[in-house]
């Protein structure tokens, strides 16, 4: 695979949700630390995504927004 993203991480499939349109999909990339990515249903299916599975979290954004109170 090649890919022009800089931000790409292999890590572990921890838990995948899926709803009637999308999918949660919590990945850990390092002990403890999980991405968390919503993607759509056909995506999680066509990707094969199981609890288990080795897969790569790649990070594309213009805006990264943090926030508190």
């Amino acid at each position: 695979m090649k890919i022009s993203a800089r931000n790409s991480f292999k890590g572990m499939v921890k838990k995948v949700k899926i709803g009637a349109v999308s999918a949660e999909i919590s990945v850990e990339i390092a002990p403890s630390i999980h991405v968390i990515s919503t993607i759509t249903k056909s995506s999680a299916e066509t990707l094969e995504l199981e609890e288990g599975k080795e897969a790569y979290v790649v990070i594309k954004a213009s805006d990264v927004i943090v926030a508190t109170d």
